[in-house]
């Protein structure tokens, strides 16, 4: 999915089984890119191999077309009215993936390096607590659904602007 606005940046976000080549992703933006572009960050997560000391057997991630893919537009648009963002890729794999598999990918690029560091981060802070996609870790001894943790919890919040209270509403 494509979307060129006004007042946000070149965004794409893909959801799929399939895996990503951050290569041609890198390519692709700079064959897009204009002459405003100063600095891209990038995120690359990977399916543990181990959770608490237990080996990890797999990763399922479910998730509900159309919605995901809205819950994640509204995470990079909280980024984009922040800072000055030129493009954001966000690619999120969904199905059966194995331990040390690709799951995520982000990609930030601004003119300034503090704005794409930034944008990228908080991205990904919200992409554990709010992107609508559920995942169960399989282990040798079951699955377990996961929940994001409160340390995700509190890494979203130190993004939360000072005039909201602890619920995202106005003080």
């Amino acid at each position: 999915m494509s979307e060129q606005t006004p007042n946000l940046p070149h965004v794409q976000i893909r959801v799929s089984p399939d895996d990503f080549d951050i290569g041609a992703e890198w390519q692709s933006l700079r064959q897009r890119s204009g002459g405003e572009l100063g600095a891209v960050a990038t995120f690359i997560g990977l399916v543990r191999d181990r959770d608490k000391g237990e080996a990890v057997t797999g990763l399922h991630l479910e998730h509900y077309p159309g919605m995901t893919e809205q819950s994640i537009e509204r995470i990079v648009s909280i980024a984009s009215e922040r800072w000055p963002l030129l493009d954001v890729l966000v690619v999120h794999r969904v199905g059966e993936l194995a331990p040390r598999d690709q799951i995520v990918f982000v990609q930030v690029a601004s003119g300034h390096r503090a704005a794409a560091f930034s944008a990228a981060q908080l991205i990904m802070d919200y992409l554990k607590t709010d992107a609508v996609i559920w995942k169960r870790e399989d282990k040798a001894t079951g699955g377990q659904w996961l929940q994001a943790s409160e340390l995700d919890e509190q890494r979203k919040a130190q993004w939360r602007p000072p005039s909201e209270d602890k619920d995202g509403q106005d003080a």
